[in-house]
C-alpha cells in the first residue's frame, strides 16, 4: 500500500471481543482503523466509487471503519486491517471495460428462424382436427 495512504489512516487500540485468557481485561489488542475518504489523496473517481459502495464499513460521513481482532497480536491485527482497506480500495479502483455491442451473424439468424418455424409447426399441429 502506498505510504501516503498509510499516513492518512488512524489506528486506535480497543479491547478485543471473545476469549482471551488472563489478559482479556488488561490488553487492548484489537485495532480500529479509520480512513476518511473525503480527505484522502485517492483519485476523485476512486473516491466517488468508494462512497457509492453499499458496504457497512463505510459511514454516511465517508469514513471507512475496519475492526481487526482475529489475532492476539496488535501488530498482526494492524496488518490485517490495512490489508482489508487495501482490498476495499482495489475493488473500488477496478473499472470494467466498456461493452462493445455486436451484431448476430447471418448463420445465427437463419438457425433462429429455422427453430421458430419448427416450433410453429409443432404448435399448429395441436389445434382441432378439421374433417
Amino acid at each position: 500500500m502506498h505510504s501516503k495512504i498509510i499516513r492518512e489512516v488512524e489506528f486506535s487500540a480497543v479491547r478485543s471481543q471473545g476469549p482471551g485468557g488472563q489478559n482479556v481485561n488488561k490488553v487492548s489488542s484489537a485495532i480500529h482503523l479509520r480512513f476518511d475518504i473525503h480527505r484522502s489523496s485517492l483519485p476523485q473517481a476512486v473516491k466517488e466509487r468508494l462512497l457509492q459502495m453499499q458496504d457497512q464499513r463505510i459511514t454516511k460521513d465517508g469514513v471507512v471503519v475496519i475492526k481487526a481482532q482475529s489475532s492476539r497480536s496488535r501488530d498482526q491485527n494492524k496488518a490485517e486491517a490495512l490489508t482489508r482497506l487495501q482490498e476495499l480500495i482495489a475493488e473500488a479502483s477496478f473499472t470494467h471495460p466498456p461493452r462493445r455491442p455486436t451484431k448476430p451473424t447471418f448463420a445465427s439468424k437463419q438457425r433462429r428462424l429455422e427453430g421458430k418455424s419448427i416450433r410453429s409447426g409443432i404448435k399448429s399441429g395441436r389445434g382441432k382436427v378439421q374433417l
